[in-house]
């Protein structure tokens, strides 16, 4: 599918009248931009597929192959929701990559088929259905956007950032969940986190806007005077790579793994709407009916084309460069565009990928604590234009972010529930949105009476018929 890399106003750039989002930098800048994009989300983009496979007890050669498919997923996913084709595509600075929110699902799936090439064919079905399901039901989300107003919305952005915190920790700390952090790996965060702060503090302009790309080389760099960066997996991976399709055989079907992952897949489309309520509040450019249909569509025509023909998983945006275009103030969608560029050049060749997988864990965790804190204060910048006046607006965000904290602070607190249940309360953040939605439903009504319609109008529902602009 051809993608056009044209701004919205054509001819040569006139600042005055281009909204931040459309704005093209020069071709340096945007690589360079984007490349920070790309380090920020590359750890948690190659887990997914390194947890799967070996869950899976899949031979190395078959999990490279299945990172280097991820990559080039994730890249073409992130073109076309920042580019935009028709109808699809929000064209907001959103990074799209495969969902951990399929982990357990997929996992079960494969498992019980066997495990093994079997069990990813099976996957790669029941991903594919769910895809096109997903893209079908889009359009009824768009419906769902009066029900997000600023008490709402800003309860959600808080625990996306709340709930990415935990990750950004365990990276920091250089030691598995509930054993002691290491000092070392504690100081080489708090060193990449120390960059960060001085950076933003002495250096103007252009250099603030790349902090968090100078922290990871920085602290890369520390890492490996003091022996704690391991580049051997440099040399393990291909020069040359490409995902064909139906590599691992033609997708398999079975109705429960369909239901599992068509379950999964609404989840996604949940969050996927909160980081695109979320971005559309950070660059100026409200996220409205239809940019949220545009948005999901990109989303689920992805995550059908991943598994139906490039061998990988779901696809989903990713809340982590959610903060990065927060705590940069960089909010052209081009540059994201550039940062998905970059990670389909990574999925064709392995090596260069393995460079940037070569950050060490503490490293990322130190960037990792300024960026996903930002989202959290993101949110609660949101929350500060809710009147709090009375009880209801303060029970609403009371109740939805306990909901959304529980399972960060006991992840094993559903273990006991049916599945159906923890595939959605097991994310903090589908639970958070879900409660929300009902308690502001509960309080104020479907239309918004009473505080909520003197915070904000209800987004206008455009008609679906025009492509997003």
């Amino acid at each position: 599918m051809p993608f056009s890399f044209r701004p919205r106003v054509p001819g040569p750039r006139r600042s005055s009248e281009t909204h931040p989002v459309d704005e093209l930098p020069s071709t340096p800048t945007l690589l360079l931009y984007g490349l920070q994009h790309v380090m920020t989300m590359y750890a948690g983009l190659v887990a997914v597929p390194l947890i799967v496979g070996q869950a899976l007890g899949l031979e190395f050669a078959d999990i490279t192959y299945l990172l280097a498919a991820t990559l080039l997923v994730a890249g073409l996913a992130t073109v076309l929701q920042t580019i935009g084709v028709w109808r699809i595509g929000a064209r907001l600075p959103l990074v799209q990559g495969v969902s951990f929110a399929a982990v357990a699902s997929m996992i079960a799936i494969g498992t019980g088929a066997g495990g093994g090439r079997g069990g990813l064919t099976l996957i790669f079905g029941a991903t594919l259905v769910a895809g096109v399901v997903g893209f079908a039901l889009a359009p009824l989300f768009r419906r769902l956007v009066r029900l997000f107003p600023p008490v709402v919305t800003g309860t959600v952005i808080t625990v996306i950032g709340v709930s990415l915190l935990p990750v950004a920790v365990r990276w920091a700390s250089g030691a598995s969940d509930g054993e002691p952090g290491d000092p070392a790996s504690v100081g080489l965060a708090g060193f990449t986190l120390l960059v960060i702060v001085l950076v933003y503090r002495f250096l103007p302009g252009f250099w603030s806007r790349i902090a968090i790309l100078i922290s990871l080389v920085a602290g890369t760099v520390l890492a490996a005077a003091l022996g704690m960066a391991d580049f051997s997996r440099i040399d393990e991976a291909d020069w040359f790579a490409v995902s064909t399709p139906f590599h691992f055989g033609t997708p398999q079907f079975s109705f429960p793994a369909i239901v599992s992952m068509t379950v999964v897949m609404l989840v996604i489309m949940t969050e996927t709407t909160a980081d695109l309520l979320a971005v559309g509040e950070i660059v100026g450019r409200p996220a409205d009916g239809r940019r949220i249909v545009a948005g999901l569509r990109a989303d689920t025509l992805s995550t059908a084309v991943s598994g139906g023909l490039l061998n990988s998983f779901p696809a989903s945006a990713f809340a982590q460069n959610v903060g990065l275009v927060a705590i940069t103030g960089i909010r052209s969608r081009f540059v994201v565009a550039g940062g998905g560029a970059i990670l389909l050049v990574l999925g064709l060749f392995p090596k260069l990928g393995a460079v940037i997988a070569s950050v060490p864990a503490p490293v990322l965790g130190g960037a990792g604590l300024a960026l996903f804190a930002t989202v959290a204060a993101s949110g609660i910048r949101a929350l500060g234009k809710v009147d709090f006046d009375g009880h209801a607006n303060l029970v609403i965000v009371a109740v939805a972010l306990g909901l959304g904290v529980l399972p960060i602070a006991a992840p094993s607190f559903w273990e006991h529930f049916p599945e159906w249940f923890r595939t959605v309360f097991d994310s903090g953040i589908s639970a958070a949105a879900v409660a929300a939605v009902a308690l502001n439903l509960l309080f104020h009504g479907a239309r918004g009476e009473g505080p909520i319609a003197a915070e904000a109008p209800v987004p206008v529902v455009e008609d679906d018929r025009r492509p997003v602009d």
